[in-house]
């Protein structure tokens, strides 16, 4: 090549770099694309094993209780309330009454719960207006029940939160005010919990003193 082709500081031959001055890190990024996608689908297929295990369709057949002699009320509640209810549903009598509280976009697809099944939203973690209708409905409803009928409470995360339903002397807007205050402050969900309870017409056994003298089962993800 003649002079001034190119500028001499480009026509440098690069500088070897072997594997083992990589580092592990650096030999995983010679793989490129294809390995980075490989990567992804075993963490996918290990994310959806986990799930799978944990899954209201795997866990909760086993732990349902035998119907009652009169009727049975499903109140399922939290994140994974619709799932829940779903699977109860289908070992209850057509005709049985339901009633699913969850987060905003928690639910199911139309068509997955019977015609029975009442889907309630609310907020989470905030509690908010819709959570304390739903809270209102459910108590009225569990109120009916008789001896001879079950309540199958069905709670998982976050159900704390939805079900609002305060003490005398206390607003809805006090509880979401004290609620995010904990929730700032670093409160572990075992503290927020606890004073959620002692705020509560409806937690800390409450819900199961207003089914009284039905039966009432409870099972907790």
């Amino acid at each position: 090549l003649r002079r001034g082709t190119l500028p001499v500081r480009l026509r440098r031959a690069p500088k070897l770099i072997r594997p083992w001055q990589l580092g592990r890190a650096g030999v995983a990024n010679i793989a490129g694309h294809e390995g980075v996608r490989a990567r992804e689908r075993v963490l996918r297929e290990m994310f959806e094993v986990a799930l799978a295990a944990v899954s209201a369709d795997r866990c909760l057949p086993p732990h349902l209780p035998q119907l009652p002699k009169g009727r049975r009320l499903v109140v399922a509640i939290g994140k994974a309330g619709a799932a829940m209810a779903k699977v109860a549903m289908r070992d209850s009598p057509p005709g049985t009454q339901c009633i699913v509280l969850v987060p905003y976009d928690h639910g199911l697809p139309t068509g997955d719960l019977p015609a029975e099944a009442q889907v309630l939203e609310a907020g989470h973690p905030l509690p908010d207006q819709h959570g304390q209708d739903a809270a209102r409905l459910i108590l009225d409803e569990v109120r009916r029940l008789d001896a001879d009928d079950q309540l199958l409470a069905l709670v998982s995360g976050g159900g704390s939160a939805l079900l609002v339903a305060p003490v005398e002397g206390v607003t809805l807007e006090d509880k979401r005010q004290v609620t995010q205050a904990l929730l700032l402050s670093g409160a572990t969900i075992s503290e927020i919990n606890c004073v959620r309870t002692h705020l509560s017409r409806i937690k800390g056994g409450r819900l199961a003193e207003a089914a009284h003298p039905a039966q009432v089962v409870t099972l907790a993800f």
